[in-house]
């Protein structure tokens, strides 16, 4: 609840050297709407956006106070809307100084910074550590959540690659976390999940020197989905850890679904041809575009934003290839899509898992899942103007893909794509560290100011 006076209101404007923002200031809209507009109808009664960090201090001492509920912003790509709240959220989008020590292969990344942030940074030292493939998503909520990319099969995840993080607790304390100084919340820290145990204001990073790589584009008509998901995931199981690719099958209003495969190879394009050629000849796709490229020029290839407008995903582990009659179920549930005004309209995609993810153990960070092969993502969209009878005929459709799925794949869920209307998301998420999280919460932050919808301990 916002319980706060307009005098408290000032306090805080006077308290901060960076701006507080009201409904109807200016900017105050991009620094508090949701990046899913699902949840466009969720306004926080005010913004700080933090100028240092001592203003995250005043923020959050100020929240506790008054009472107000808080939430901290980063990149604020949540998924569920989880960035925004009815009443103060601290904007750290200024705390977004990124540095890089190419001697030590260290990068030390503020809470604020984005994707694009990081690249920046590391890019003229040739280097690099598992980053997403989105320009505007924000380092922490990445890193919390896990945090997977196209080289997380030689790489591992971005929680992996962390070796210190400084956070402050709902106490205003400044904690160092790592593998000596708080071990417990270190670990937390590495697929966790974000907004959980307090407000990480900065992430150290070991970073690693990046080949010349090469990429594929392969599209294929729906007709041929199966002999593609067939041919694509069989290739993937055999390959090494150099190379990973995302197969999917999407349709929108107006359109055939399309199939399409594209990955990354840590190799030259002829190994990479080689590694393709079982699947060019079982399933021989509409296009085909596969090319040497340095590892700059591969990431802005690979680059794939977050379907805009309002959209649901629901999530979870393969530890086998979907079978053909599992490709045919989805096909099915695409012929009979509900349809909506987002051009981004509705689909499947496989990641390739396994490599470096899978050879830390589940009980080592955080992140427990460590045995899959594919992550499985379901999505669908929906525009503004979509009228509720829309809406909830496409949450009806995904809900009914995931149920079509569920004999080929487990129980399991990606807390990064984070999804309100999982039910089971304690044991989904975190699985059997659910309880040690729960422990390190109640330690750090008894009074729960850090809660939210599926916030650990809730």
């Amino acid at each position: 609840m916002n319980g706060a006076s307009g005098a408290d209101w000032r306090r805080l404007e006077k308290t901060v050297t960076g701006r507080v923002l009201r409904p109807g200031d200016a900017g105050f809209r991009a620094a508090g709407s949701p990046f899913n507009t699902r949840y466009a109808s969720t306004t926080p009664a005010g913004v700080v956006s933090v100028a240092d960090h001592a203003d995250v201090g005043h923020a959050l001492g100020w929240a506790r106070d008054t009472g107000v509920a808080l939430v901290a912003r980063s990149g604020g790509h949540s998924y569920a809307g989880y960035s925004v709240n009815t009443g103060l959220v601290i904007d750290l989008g200024a705390l977004d100084t990124v540095s890089a020590d190419g001697s030590t292969g260290l990068v030390t990344a503020g809470g604020g910074a984005l994707m694009a942030d990081v690249y920046a940074a590391i890019q003229p030292h040739e280097m690099a550590f598992a980053l997403g493939n989105g320009a505007s998503v924000g380092i922490a909520g990445l890193t919390l959540g896990g945090g997977s990319a196209a080289t997380s099969r030689t790489l591992g995840l971005t929680a992996d690659a962390l070796v210190r993080t400084t956070l402050m607790t709902a106490d205003g304390q400044v904690l160092t976390c790592d593998a000596q100084q708080n071990p417990d919340l270190f670990w937390a820290c590495r697929g966790g999940g974000g907004g959980n145990f307090g407000i990480n204001l900065s992430f150290t990073f070991q970073a690693t020197a990046v080949p010349d790589v090469s990429t594929c584009l392969l599209l294929w008509e729906a007709a041929a989905a199966p002999a593609a998901f067939a041919a694509v995931q069989e290739a993937a199981r055999h390959a090494p850890d150099a190379f990973s690719v995302r197969l999917g099958v999407s349709a929108a209003d107006g359109h055939e679904p399309v199939v399409s495969a594209v990955g990354l190879h840590l190799g030259p394009a002829s190994e990479l041809r080689e590694l393709l050629a079982p699947v060019l000849a079982a399933a021989p796709p509409a296009r085909r575009d596969i090319a040497d490229r340095t590892f700059w020029e591969a990431k802005d290839y690979l680059l794939h934003e977050t379907s805009a407008g309002a959209f649901a995903v629901r999530t979870n582990f393969a530890a086998e290839p979907l079978p053909e009659e599992a490709v045919a179920a989805v096909l099915s549930r695409l012929a009979r899509r509900p349809g909506s005004g987002n051009p981004d309209g509705c689909g499947l995609a496989l990641y390739t898992w396994g490599g470096a993810i899978n050879r830390v153990d589940p009980a080592d960070t955080a992140f427990v899942h460590r045995d899959a092969q594919f992550l499985v993502s379901m999505d669908t969209s929906w525009a503004g103007h979509d009228g509720p009878a829309t809406v909830e005929a496409n949450l009806r459709w995904l809900a009914g893909l995931r149920e079509a799925l569920a004999p080929y794949v487990g129980e399991g869920s990606y807390q990064n794509f984070i999804d309100p209307d999982l039910p089971d998301w304690r044991t989904a998420y975190y699985g059997a560290n659910y309880p040690r999280l729960v422990e390190i919460k109640k330690r750090v932050d008894p009074d729960g100011v850090f809660a939210f919808g599926q916030a650990i301990g809730s």
